[in-house]
Formats: C-alpha cells, structure tokens, sequence
C-alpha cells in the first residue's frame, strides 16, 4: 500500500488526464458490449423474422416499424448503420484513449526519472555507497519504466475489466439469470490460482530484477576498467564473471516463461470450462425455448467477454507483482534519508568566510577516522595538510564542504555552525579539487567553464594559464574544443588534474581547496602553478593537501597529520627546527628528488 501511495504522490499530477481517460474507456467498452445484441437482431429479425414483441433490448426501438419490418432491407440497413456507428466510435474512443494513457505514463515516467536523479544529486556519499552503481542505474533508468507502467497500463486495464465483467454481468442477468452459473463457478477457482501465482511471481521478478543490476554493474565495472583488464591480461576472468551474470540474467527468465506458462495453462482450460459450460447452459435454454437463436450468438459473444477479461485481470494482477516490485526499491531509495541533512540559513558574508574547527571529530561506519581537530583558518590565510596515506587529510577537507558531517565537535563558518547553512549555499564558497579527477565527457572549455557555463572564452582561457595547462590545449588538434573522453581519459593524468584545477580557479570561490590535486604533475610544473595562484587569488583562503611536503612550503601554517590528528602545526621553518615529523619525511623527500635528478 505504501508503494501505491508513493506512485500516486507523482500520478495524481495526472488525475485530471486519467479521469478522461477512464471516461472515454467506460464509453468504448459500452459500445464494445452493446454490439452482441444487434447481432442477435440481425439472427432474430432478418435471418429468423421472429417476433418484434419477443425483444426487450435498449434496441427495441428499432422493431416499433418506423426502422423497418423483420426480414426487410430497410431493417437490415438501419441495423448495420448502428452497428458500423458503435464500432467506428469504439475504434476512435480507444485510439485516443490509448495516446492518452501512453502520453499520461511518459509523463509520469519522466517525472520519476527527474525525482530519482534529483534524490541522487540529494544524498550524500555514505548514503550512496549502500546502493552499487548496478542497482542504481536500475532505479532510475528500468524501475522507472516499470513502475509507471503500472499506472498507465495495468490500473487501467484492471479498471476496464472490472467494468466489463460488471455490465457483461448485467446484460446477461437480463438475458436469462441461469447464465451467470458457470462464471460464478469458476471465478473462484480463477482467485486461488491467482493468489498462488502471485506469491511465486513476485520472488521471480526480484530475480530477476536483481539479475539485471549485476548484469549492469558487471558491464558497467569492465568499461570503466577496461585498461585495467588488459593491462593485467584478465579478460578470460572477466568474460567468466559476465558470463556467470548472463546466466543468471537467463535463468531468472527461463523461471519467470515456466510460471507464466503454468499460469496461462491453467488459466486457458478455466476458461474453456467455462466458456463451453456457459454454452450448454444457453444451448439448454434455446432448446427449452427460454431464449431465441440470436441470443445464442449474444450469450457466446458475453461469455468469451466475461472470460477474457476476468483472464486480463488475472494477467494484469500477476504483472502487477513486477511493477511493485520496481515501485518497492524505488520507494526504498526515495525515502531513504541523508546523513547530511540541508540547513536553512545564507552565509552572512560569502565573499569572506572565516573558518574554527574546534574539538573536530568524526566516526565513520564504528572507526575513528578524525579525532580533537582544532584549526583557526581567518579569510585569506593559507593552510597546508600533509601526512601520510590515511592520515585524515581529504575526510578533514570534505567536511568541510559536509560531504562528511563531524561527529563531534564544531565547524563554524562566520559565526555560525556549518549544519545551520544551505548546502547549496555553503558550497559556492569553496572552489574544490578532488583527489580524485573527475572530468565530464565533453570539450576541455565545458570542462573548464563547468561553474559558469556561460563566461567568455578569454576567461576560460586565463582560468587554464593560471592552471598551467593552456600549453598543453593549445597542441592539441581541436584545442579548447577537444572532447577528453568519458571521465577524461583522453589525456594524461596530470592534464586532468590541471583541467580541474582551472575549473575551479574559474568558479573563483573565496576558500580554494586542492586536495592532492598536484600529485600528477613534475616538481618544476607544480612550482609554477603555486606560484600564480599565490599571485593572482592571493586574497584567496588557500588550503592545499599534499603527500610532497614541498607543495606547501610557503604557507601560512602547515598541519601534519597522522590517525586522524593533527600532530604537528606551524610554519615550515618552524616544523623544520622541531625536527619531528615533517622535517624527517621532508629531508627524505628531498633526498629522493636530488636522487633522481643526479642519476
């Protein structure tokens, strides 16, 4: 039931549309089931020239005489002109109702595909990471489709079958009451078989749903690391394992055609009963003269309605069990809650933003990644994070954007904790660069001008000379408008971190944050970036994590790391006169590059 009220929260947007929609529906199948007695006319009072008096039909009216006497042209006539008219207008009624449903469902499908992706910009990371990439490509590209399918089809026709069945009934109850025996009978029967399907048909599709998300992941991991693969000369693993997820894909359907072939099997041979029972029943009646030949065809004509229609229904509630199925992880992951909840409050001043962190602390998944950071960061100071792998320099960085929220502790921008500010808000205040790069598949300038997609291209292009990488665009065949491939793995990993880097020098946020965003770059190259970025946004609060102490040299402060704490603070001719930490892996460093250099 919760599903259904999820999906209805998007369909009723629809309602007005579905409301039509079921109006035209009702005025078609009254067409469709009013046929069958002008064709008992047409046995009765053409074919037979049996007695007017006899009917007592809403078709009466066309035996006063005015329309013909039995047997007559004239008769005949009128008879197919109202016959071709209910058919013509049932045939239209349906064509435009079914562009209404299809129209409705596309609608209601691009509105789910819009609030899934809008949920999945919404949650945070830790929230995303229990979802795998497989299942989440499946909620919003397949469960979508799915699911308003159940909306714009399988309702629908459940409606149109309930309706049927009831003024199928009805009809038929004024024909003679005897006919409804053998349907009564064997709707029951239809019920249990039901129910029994239903239970199985609901643990296949999620086979088979969870089938199709290994499928996605498995193809989905083996483009993203396909040099991967050959590089390690692994593709006879790799084929295994995507072929043991098509085999399974295969299976979950081979399982799902047998339930629906018993199911159809045992549904036809209900229905034959029933039809061939009714047909007895009605045969019974003609003979004992209770009902006139054309009534005979009406009765036939009823009861194959009757029983394709309690089979649609049968068939569109068994399908129904894939829709919930959809509907169920949609609704999971739709409601499923970040651990970084929005705040509600503007930044007082966002073009200078003063940053305490004090007692910082931050558990992730029962381990202690952050513990009893304090840091003072007033606007315009420059701050560099050093330490080893795992030390806590890039969870320090993103809480900072809340990408993690700390545990314990504090972080106050302006006065404020960060947890009272929009995210949105607070985010254009940072202008980031991930450890890890990550470029759009596009042209270098989109890349670039991603922040502002509508900025000069003389600012795109000052943006990348800051960066240090014009050089390198400038050689490239299509220059600026070198499309660099998915996630950017048409160039080097080093002009990737450079693209990024402009990308964010263009957004020109008042705190820049490069978060090991130099490692791919040579010593010479790096110096010469840290060097325009201390000339051009010198104003600018700089915070730069490295794992090459030399990166922040020239800051302000600089911060080692190690366990999560800060072990270590102060300037570089500070840190070098302690002798500790920093001033060991320093030399070290240092000793490697003239190493290098010499040899």
């Amino acid at each position: 039931m919760e599903v259904l009220k999820f999906g209805y929260t998007y369909w009723k947007r629809n309602i007005v549309g579905s409301i039509i929609a079921k109006l035209l529906s009702v005025v078609a199948l009254t067409c469709d089931v009013l046929q069958p007695l002008l064709t008992a006319m047409f046995i009765d009072y053409i074919i037979k020239r049996g007695n007017p008096q006899d009917n007592d039909t809403v078709f009466s009216f066309l035996l006063s005489g005015k329309y013909g006497e039995p047997g007559s042209t004239k008769l005949f006539t009128n008879l197919a002109i109202v016959y071709m008219t209910l058919l013509i207008v049932k045939t239209v009624i349906i064509y435009i109702r079914n562009i209404l449903n299809q129209k409705l469902g596309l609608k209601l499908e691009t509105d789910l595909r819009i609030a899934t992706f809008e949920k999945l910009l919404e949650l945070d990371s830790r929230t995303l990471h229990e979802f795998n990439t497989g299942e989440l490509l499946t909620t919003i590209n397949s469960d979508t489709i799915m699911f308003k399918e159940m909306f714009c089809r399988i309702i629908p026709n459940i409606f149109d079958s309930l309706y049927m069945l009831l003024i199928t009934s009805v009809v038929l109850v004024t024909i003679d009451p005897y006919l409804l025996i053998i349907p009564f009978i064997v709707t029951p029967l239809f019920v249990i078989a039901l129910v029994k399907f239903q239970n199985v048909a609901c643990e296949n599709f999620q086979c088979i749903r969870g089938a199709n998300s290994k499928m996605s992941l498995t193809v989905q991991e083996n483009i993203e690391a396909v040099r991967v693969v050959r590089a390690f000369t692994n593709e006879a693993i790799e084929k295994e394992k995507f072929n043991q997820a098509n085999e399974q894909l295969q299976n979950s359907y081979i399982e799902q055609i047998k339930l629906s072939s018993a199911f159809e099997a045992l549904f036809s041979i209900l229905k034959q009963f029933a039809y061939v029972g009714s047909i007895v029943i009605a045969a019974f009646l003609v003979i004992n003269g209770h009902l006139m030949i054309g009534s005979l065809a009406a009765v036939t004509s009823y009861v194959f309605k009757i029983m394709d229609f309690i089979t649609q229904l049968n068939n569109m509630l068994f399908q129904m069990q894939q829709q919930l199925v959809s509907g169920q992880k949609m609704y999971k992951f739709m409601t499923c809650q970040s651990n970084v909840p929005d705040g509600e409050e503007k930044i007082s001043n966002i073009q200078k933003i003063d940053i305490s962190i004090s007692n910082g602390s931050l558990v992730i998944e029962g381990k202690q990644v952050l513990k009893n950071i304090n840091i003072e960061i007033p606007y315009g100071k420059k701050i560099g994070i050093v330490g080893g792998t795992g030390s806590g320099k890039s969870v320090l960085l993103e809480a900072l954007l809340r990408i993690h929220d700390m545990t314990g502790g504090s972080i106050v921008l302006n006065g404020k904790d960060v947890r009272k500010y929009e995210l949105e808000e607070l985010r254009k205040g940072f202008s980031y660069v991930f450890q890890d790069v990550f470029l759009f598949s596009n042209t270098i300038d989109s890349n670039i001008a991603y922040s502002e997609p509508y900025v000069s291209q003389q600012q795109v292009v000052t943006a990348a000379k800051h960066a240090q990488a014009h050089g390198f665009i400038k050689t490239l065949a299509d220059g600026y408008e070198t499309i660099v491939g998915e996630k950017g793995l048409g160039i080097s990993g080093g002009q990737r971190q450079r693209v990024s880097i402009a990308r964010a020098l263009l957004k020109d946020a008042p705190i820049i944050v490069l978060d090991d965003a130099t490692s791919a770059l040579d010593r010479t190259t790096e110096k010469k970036l840290l060097d325009t970025i201390q000339k051009y946004y010198a104003e600018r609060t700089l915070i730069i994590s490295a794992h090459r102490l030399s990166s922040v040299v020239n800051c302000d402060e600089i911060l080692y790391m190690q366990d999560g704490m800060i072990v270590e603070r102060g300037s570089f001719e500070e840190l070098m006169r302690e002798d500790g930490h920093f001033a060991k892996v320093y030399r070290i460093q240092e000793n490697k590059e003239k190493f290098v250099i010499k040899a």
